[in-house]
């Protein structure tokens, strides 16, 4: 449960060794470099220069790498399953990635990858412009006609187009009247094809109702010969150039047996780029490298170790500037780890703040079992998180974290008879089994369906309880940074007053009116101490104005508790839903023949759908408490996050020696 304790440090290289000293610190993945429009020293010595220029030829080589690579995935014949998403790395031993990266033949295959995609690419801009011209000329294979000697006519103008069908009998009379003919020469959906023809002193007359018509004029315009000979040409083409594509596609194919050794290197270029981006970017002078950057107290070690290979290289720890922001990282023991996730989704915390990862774990587990609140379901999740667990790569800190939470929604189940849903209940009823309903009844707390109050005091008790738990982190953060004063004026008052006014409501019971009543005297003097110093700026009018005001936010705290409220009614929720499906089930199981069958896919269908609806409802529901009721009393976030320079890998994953 800390943030991470920075160092700042600043390593000298001769220019000779930098870029092997850089590959070696990406290597261990240990420190953040800082660019040199961020490095302190950059500003003080204006007059230092880039270590070296952008990286042109790499970011070349990377992106045609990448082409090829996105090019042979269309044309490999390896299908990928849903479970090969949670693993879409192909794990290779070192030895191999030393060999791809080290291979030169592998140029003369991106090079292929880019030609075969071009001729592909060609090929099937050609088949898309040859069918578009067979579409076009389809309704005109009863031309009998050249197409050339269409407007050759002296002393008549022709035009060919189209003219909606419901309009062809008018159009046609229209264009006998006015002294033409109209000849149909084939139809396409709504349309007819047809010829329109004119003597030259007619042709304006026949001009004009072919616009009032909408007449849709279509060229031959260079096209010769009878239109079936052209269709059937095109066609003959078409057939060509579909087998050339084929061909040029099981090129691509045989040349998809070489994806592998090109995403390992376009793996190996994406480093290499991000380690000669990050020494283009830091300040140099004609001889040395000057590496401004942030590393963990704890690391010091191994970049000692990492630097002792290297002659003409050394480091100096540097105080930062004032003011400079320090990146930020959490670490945590393997049992709140996986709890990360909430802190981070919402947001590093500022150096100087609380991780609060250890603190809102209980709280996440305890919300999310009662806002699911079914055994059942929650073995459901243990199984499906379990399994990702085995398959995923990379990052499984999320599976863990809803393991973790639906282990102890077993317990939350156990507590409210949550069996998927009344289960229990229903195999005792119809097999006799009465030691399910027994053992059942012997493990429960209450049922929230008899006795919701019970359900509704605890939600209540609880959010009261996560609430001033935050007060008290923000309290206790305050006084280890011996700010006192806001210490007690914004946390300690609050505590202090909201007991006394709980205890003077709800207390009367246990400690007698006259102690109540001494409760909300009590309540006066922090109520009192936050008027006149909630707000400790400016002029005593304004002071009291705004104190006044954060007096009337006592209200809002009220809001907040209510809001809690969410896990009795996710939790209600869960388990009507599941008796719902029961009952469904066991209708279907009375109809003949099939019924058995219905009703088995019935349970299957419906409690799998809701352990995923009411499980993605339950995360949802206690992430919006964490962040929205409990991290605001005592965290501002905002941190940056620590990024060290490191290897990363989108295609491939390197095993350890």
């Amino acid at each position: 449960m800390s943030i991470c304790k920075m160092t700042k440090i600043l390593i000298v290289s001769h220019r000779s060794e930098a870029t092997k000293l850089l590959e070696a610190l990406q290597g261990k993945g240990i420190c953040q470099v800082l660019s040199a429009e961020e490095s302190i020293i950059s500003k003080e010595f204006p007059d230092l220069t880039a270590a070296c220029d952008r990286p042109k030829e790499i970011e070349d080589a990377l992106s045609k790498v990448k082409n090829s690579v996105t090019f042979l995935k269309k044309h490999a014949n390896a299908g990928q399953d849903i479970i090969s998403a949670f693993a879409p790395r192909t794990v290779i031993e070192p030895d191999y990635y030393e060999t791809v990266v080290s291979d030169e033949s592998l140029a003369k295959t991106i090079e292929q990858c880019t030609n075969s995609e071009t001729k592909i690419e060609s090929l099937e801009g050609k088949i898309e412009h040859l069918t578009a011209a067979v579409e076009m000329l389809g309704p005109w294979s009863g031309l009998e006609v050249a197409v050339e000697e269409i407007n050759n006519m002296v002393n008549a103008t022709s035009w060919t187009g189209f003219i909606v069908n419901r309009h062809f009998a008018g159009f046609c009379s229209e264009i006998t009247k006015a002294g033409g003919i109209v000849e149909q020469v084939g139809i396409e959906r709504s349309n007819t094809a047809c010829m329109v023809v004119s003597l030259n002193d007619y042709a304006s007359e026949v001009n004009r109702i072919m616009r009032s018509a909408d007449f849709d004029n279509i060229s031959f315009i260079g096209m010769s010969g009878l239109v079936k000979d052209l269709i059937a040409e095109n066609n003959e083409n078409l057939a060509e150039i579909r087998e050339q594509l084929k061909e040029e596609q099981s090129k691509a194919s045989e040349l998809a047996d070489k994806l592998l050794e090109l995403k390992t290197l376009c793996d190996h270029y994406m480093n290499l780029l991000g380690r000669e981006q990050t020494k283009s970017q830091i300040s140099s002078t004609e001889q040395t490298v000057l590496m401004e950057g942030w590393i963990k107290e704890k690391d010091i070690k191994k970049l000692e170790k990492v630097l002792s290979k290297f002659e003409a290289s050394c480091y100096e720890k540097i105080e930062p500037a004032e003011g400079e922001e320090i990146p930020v990282e959490i670490e945590n023991r393997s049992g709140i780890k996986p709890f990360e996730v909430v802190t981070r989704l919402y947001g590093m915390p500022q150096y100087m703040e609380v991780d609060p990862t250890a603190l809102l774990a209980p709280f996440f587990v305890i919300f999310f079992s009662l806002c699911l609140t079914d055994a059942g379901y929650a073995m459901i999740i243990i199984a499906f998180a379990a399994y990702l667990i085995k398959k995923m790569q990379g990052d499984k800190k999320l599976m863990w974290m809803l393991g973790i939470c639906s282990v102890f929604t077993i317990g939350a189940g156990a507590l409210t008879g949550g069996w998927f849903g009344d289960g229990a209940q229903q195999l005792s009823a119809l097999f006799g089994w009465t030691f399910l309903a027994d053992a059942r009844a012997s493990m429960m707390w209450f049922d929230p369906r008899e006795d919701s109050m019970t359900f509704f005091k605890l939600a209540i008790a609880l959010g009261y309880l996560h609430i001033m738990f935050g007060l008290i982190i923000a309290f206790v953060h305050n006084l280890r940074f011996k700010r006192i004063i806001d210490a007690v004026c914004d946390q300690l008052v609050w505590l202090v007053m909201l007991n006394a006014i709980v205890i003077y409501m709800f207390g009367k019971d246990f400690i007698g009116e006259s102690g109540a009543s001494i409760a909300g005297k009590v309540a006066m003097v922090p109520a009192a101490m936050i008027v006149l110093f909630s707000q400790r700026q400016g002029g005593w009018a304004g002071r009291i104005g705004m104190g006044c005001y954060q007096l009337f936010s006592t209200i809002f705290y009220m809001g907040d508790v209510l809001s809690y409220l969410r896990l009795m009614a996710l939790g209600m929720v869960t388990g009507g839903f599941a008796m719902a499906i029961n009952v469904m089930a066991k209708t279907a199981s009375d109809i003949p023949y099939v019924g058995i069958i219905i009703m088995i896919m019935v349970l299957i269908i419906g409690h799998l759908f809701n352990t995923a609806i009411s499980g993605l409802s339950a995360f949802v529901h206690t992430i919006r408490l964490q962040f929205v009721e409990f991290f605001p009393k005592f965290l501002e976030g905002g941190g940056r996050e620590f990024k060290p320079l490191t290897k990363e890998y989108n295609y491939i994953y390197i095993k350890e020696k």
